[in-house]
């Protein structure tokens, strides 16, 4: 039970002194104590602390051998006021604003000064009188809006309540009287203008403002009778005819006023709850075995004294109504809370209690000892219902005390098994996951468990060894770790095997989550000490499985995926270190001897923790979800994930993983080892051989190009053309990879792969590096000069790619190229036409096509090429013309072309060759006309007959017509031009399709604009008239004096082109 009230006798009577205690009063550091014999006795309680040991009697602190004690005595007599009434005083209160005091005495009320206790009126009125109630608040005049204190009394004589009241000091000059259906017998202030008023025909409440009286009804449950739905609370009926056989005694009625807005009504054991407007609220009956003697509330506690027989008190949580606590207060008969009004609510923890012969004055435990008290009994929802009833300011870290408890809740309901409704409770908590993950296995947990498991269990003849031990009578225990908390030592579940006494039914909790009653309020459940292993195990790791989830969300919020910081924390001072919390300081689990320095830091290894443990629970419960999580950005420990997938076989995972973790070497040494078949594991066929590693190097950046080689060579070795996609795939990576080391990786790997390297990038990306095609072109050579081809047709394709790279390059060095071509060899006579070519010596080129290798049409076609990329661009038909249609373009020329140097050849060769007429009488026909008539004609030896010339000549003569026929048609088609420029000048823009219909507006010079008697000015909407007008290009029409007005542009022309025309010109053309 909690311990958050101590009794302490503060006043008892004499053995000799036969008066008995009626009422009782505390305010201040005064008691006033009302006697049966109308004396009124004054004492100032001391506040110093006492000795529990000590027993005070009669407000003197003795020791046994009568020697006085050195502590203060509780209680001083100040005086006694024997003449204070003639008959008991019944009930005492204090209007404090008013320094008054006012008495029940004789069935009288009396009001009587504070200070001398002297009777200043004796209320006439209240002839009769069974009760009164005093209260005082602060309320705004309605018209100067100035604050004034109200002090009312009501006072319940027979069955009216009369009611005063003063306006600060003064008291108000009439009294107002309520009539009510029966005797009064309690009242109590709901409100500054609301009273409760209990009789025996039930509740009501009673505005003293508009004296509108309303019945406080119970609320109507399903099943009742008609009779019964909406009747009165407390009203006694055929139900309550049982009290007819005792005399006809009938319960008193009570009311007490509870936290801000709600009121407690008892009548015998029945309760009910309701709001400052007499409304039922929705709570259960306080659980009373039977009818109190008394009520109260002292905050946050609800207080009800049992009959004197029992002489109990009982302090319940009002939320709960659960029971707290029982201190026993022998013979007591009444209860003394202090006003709200003249004590704070939470000073209300002094309240009194008292018997016929003692006054005992309750000491309270501080608030956060009493919640340490009911954290350390197990009893986390009357600690949570308690901590938020409370004021943040009468505790340390209300917030974070509610969070911890939550957690501890939360860790009892895990040990009953009751996983899904723990982890509800951990994520309403925001626990810290190292917490939660602490309370699995190792094998879920991992080092952060708290569990200590029996070698037994971890070896592989767990079976084995555990059938032993129940054959032996012994059984495994399981121990569970210690909480980080330092309000609690052990575990829930510690307790109730520690424990066999049965707890009370009405100390269970009664919340939702709840229900801790099953932590408490069940005694009888017995909860199996064994292993969390089986089918346990796997429910409770899918239930953490959610949390962690829930949890890893929160931490994105926080933390991004390359584990830096959200958003940066502020920079404090040394001396704020120990108190700042950064937002996410609920993730991180605390310890109460260390400061937190580097909170990213530890917000990472958090979500190192939460990764890693959310696999490890997958790999447990839900295989299948596993390669979801590591697919996605992680941070999970990579050792756990390697040996975890690695023995449940799942490599194709185990890849990915390591793929997104980045610990690439790690994922290509795995598939170099089953690709090799190195290992003796059964892998799918997907992993056996190069193509995954492969595709794995393709996916891997640039930068890593050391380890893209590194572990390249093996793929390439065994499959050099799959491994070459590597290199020459179509992908961003492949051609963005540092190219000199993947050339010289290539060549030492195989000459053959180099040089397919060095085509896909000269070629086909283009790159114009000169050292790479100067290194091709030595690598095509070297390969040719080795001659080692399995047959003609490679070694023809050699020669062919070397010739075509020569002709198509312009990066390499020609000289050197030249060089190195074997002058000798006929295999590179064309190569080295190429590069002669390329020099820029034509004539050499064609010495090795005419003389070393006699290809008269490679000559022709060498010359073709050479005069297109020399000719005139702007020349009409030198380079569109088919090669058998003359120019006279070059033929007008005094320079000789290329063909002139061919003929040369031809017609007068170096000995010992011999000229070629044949070739040179086909070039003349081809090509008379690119060759000049005077160097040509002198070429020709004075021998040779005419008749062979002709084709030339008729090339010549066609192709100056050709020229001559050109101009003219050129000429005609100018012509055609100029006139339809002109049309549109005098005629305007004419559309074919409209000239076609005969539909021709008239424009241009030629245009017209009508003017009748309707048409209206654009800019003004008035008639034109005689006035001189405006017309746009567009036509429209505006008086020349609106011209201005509307900004200088119109119609759809926009432009400043205007025709003006008088009144007399409207039927004219418009000049």
């Amino acid at each position: 039970m909690l311990s958050a009230f101590t009794a302490r006798p503060i006043v008892e009577l004499k053995q000799r002194d036969k008066s008995k205690i009626e009422s009782i009063l505390a305010y201040g550091d005064r008691l006033l104590v009302g006697l049966n014999t109308g004396s009124l006795r004054i004492y100032r309680v001391n506040e110093q602390a006492e000795d529990p040991d000590t027993t005070p009697e009669n407000g003197h602190s003795e020791s046994q051998n009568g020697t006085r004690s050195t502590k203060a005595r509780p209680v001083d007599l100040l005086r006694e006021e024997e003449k204070f009434s003639r008959r008991p005083i019944q009930q005492l209160a204090i209007i404090k604003e008013a320094n008054i005091l006012v008495s029940l005495s004789d069935n009288y009320v009396s009001i009587h000064d504070l200070q001398s206790y002297a009777l200043q009126e004796k209320l006439e009125r209240t002839k009769g009188a069974i009760t009164f109630a005093v209260t005082s608040d602060i309320v705004k005049d309605p018209s100067t809006g100035i604050p004034s204190i109200v002090s009312r009394l009501a006072v319940a004589v027979k069955r009216k309540i009369v009611l005063w009241s003063w306006q600060d000091t003064e008291l108000s000059p009439e009294a107002s009287e309520i009539s009510l259906i029966a005797a009064v017998k309690s009242l109590n202030w709901a409100t500054g203008t609301k009273l409760v008023a209990g009789m025996d025909p039930g509740f009501v409440m009673v505005n003293i403002e508009s004296q509108e009286v309303t019945d406080i009804n119970k609320p109507g449950k399903l099943g009742d009778a008609a009779d019964q739905a909406g009747m009165r609370f407390g009203a006694v009926n055929s139900s309550g005819m049982g009290y007819m056989g005792m005399g006809g005694w009938v319960p008193k009625p009570m009311a007490t006023k509870l936290s801000e807005g709600q009121m407690l009504l008892a009548k015998d054991v029945n309760t009910l709850f309701i709001d400052a407007e007499g409304k039922s609220l929705e709570k259960r009956q306080v659980p009373w075995l039977a009818s109190p003697e008394a009520i109260g509330y002292s905050y946050p506690y609800l207080l009800a004294l049992q009959p004197a027989a029992k002489g109990a008190l009982e302090v319940r949580n009002p939320d709960t109504l659960a029971l707290l606590q029982t201190i026993a207060v022998p013979n007591a008969n009444f209860l003394h809370v202090a006003q709200p009004n003249i004590s704070l609510a939470h000073a209300g923890k002094g309240f009194l209690v008292a018997s016929d012969r003692c006054v005992w004055r309750m000491g309270a435990l501080e608030y956060d000892s009493q919640i340490d008290a009911l954290v350390t009994q197990g009893r986390y929802d009357e600690s949570i219902s308690l901590l938020e009833m409370l004021e943040d300011t009468l505790l340390r870290d209300k917030e974070g005390r509610i969070r911890e408890i939550k957690i501890l809740k939360a860790q009892g309901l895990f040990d009953l098994r009751k996983y899904r409704e723990a982890m509800y409770l951990f994520s309403e908590a925001e626990a810290p996951p190292e917490r939660v993950i602490a309370l699995y296995p190792r094998s879920v947990a991992g080092d952060v468990s708290s569990i200590e498991e029996s070698k037994d269990s971890e070896s592989d003849a767990e079976q084995d060894a555990a059938n032993s031990e129940t054959a032996d009578g012994s059984k495994t225990s399981l121990v569970t770790g210690t909480t980080s908390s330092s309000l609690i030592g052990k575990s829930v579940l510690g307790r109730l095997r520690g424990s066999s006494k049965e707890v009370d039914s009405d100390t269970a909790s009664i919340k939702d989550v709840s229900d801790t009653a099953s932590i408490r309020g069940k005694p009888t459940e017995n909860v199996p000490e064994k292993p969390l292993e089986g089918k346990d195990l796997k429910i409770a790791v899918n239930e953490l499985c959610s949390f962690l989830v829930q949890t890893r969300t929160r931490i994105r919020n926080y933390m991004n995926t390359d584990g830096t910081l959200v958003e940066a924390l502020p920079r404090v001072g040394d001396s704020q270190k120990a108190e700042f919390k950064p937002p996410f300081y609920k993730l991180i689990a605390e310890s109460d001897t260390t400061t937190i320095s580097d909170w990213g830091q530890k917000l990472y290894e958090t979500a190192v923790l939460v990764d890693t443990t959310l696999f490890r629970g997958y790999m447990v419960a839900r295989p299948t979800l596993a390669s979801s999580l590591f697919r996605l950005d992680n941070f999970c420990e990579p050792k756990v994930v390697n040996e975890k997938l690695y023995e449940s076989g799942r490599y194709d995972d185990l890849i990915y993983f390591f793929q997104g973790k980045k610990l690439h070497r790690d994922a290509l040494e795995l598939l170099a080892k089953f690709g090799k078949g190195e290992t003796d594991e059964e892998v799918s066929e997907t992993l056996r051989g190069p193509q995954r590693t492969i595709g794995y190097l393709q996916q891997l950046p640039p930068e890593l190009i050391d380890l893209i080689l590194e572990f390249a060579d093996w793929p390439v070795k065994t499959n050099p053309e799959l491994g070459m996609e590597i290199f020459l795939a179509d992908t961003e990576n492949a051609e963005t990879l540092p190219r000199h080391n993947v050339l010289d990786f290539l060549l030492n790997i195989d000459v053959k792969l180099g040089v397919r390297y060095l085509e896909h990038i000269t070629q086909e990306l283009n790159d114009l590096t000169p050292e790479f095609h100067q290194q091709l072109i030595e690598l095509y050579l070297e390969r040719l000069k080795a001659g080692d081809f399995k047959d003609e047709e490679e070694k023809d394709t050699w020669k062919w790619k070397l010739e075509e790279f020569l002709k198509s390059s312009d990066q390499y060095n020609r000289a050197r190229a030249f060089r190195s071509l074997p002058s000798d060899n006929p295999t590179f006579h064309i190569s080295r036409a190429h590069v002669l070519s390329k020099m820029g010596q034509h004539k050499q080129a064609l010495q090795i096509y005419v003389f070393a290798l006699q290809d008269y049409p490679a000559a022709e076609d060498y010359c073709n090429s050479v005069f297109r990329s020399i000719a005139s661009p702007i020349s009409p038909t030198p380079e569109n013309l088919p090669s058998n249609v003359p120019s006279t373009t070059a033929a007008s020329s005094d320079h000789p072309s290329i063909y002139h140097t061919l003929l040369y050849l031809y017609l007068t060769p170096p000995p010992p060759h011999q000229p070629a007429w044949a070739p040179a009488l086909e070039l003349l026909a081809k090509h008379g006309a690119r060759l000049p008539a005077s160097q040509t004609l002198a070429l020709l030896p004075a021998s040779l007959p005419v008749k062979d010339l002709e084709s030339y000549f008729r090339g010549r003569i066609r192709g100056a017509n050709s020229v001559l026929n050109q101009e003219r048609i050129e000429r005609g088609l100018r012509g055609v031009e100029r006139g339809r420029c002109e049309g549109e000048l005098l005629l305007g823009p004419l559309d074919g399709e409209a000239a076609r219909a005969g539909k021709v507006e008239k424009g241009g010079r030629n245009r017209r604009v009508v003017i009748t008697e309707e048409k209206l000015c654009g800019v003004c909407y008035r008639r034109f008239g005689s006035s001189a007008v405006r017309v746009y290009p567009s036509g429209e029409v505006v008086h020349y004096g609106c011209y201005d007005r509307s900004g200088g542009t119109g119609g759809a022309g926009g432009g400043m082109e205007l025709c003006v025309a008088s009144r007399n010109d409207i039927a004219g053309k418009v000049p």
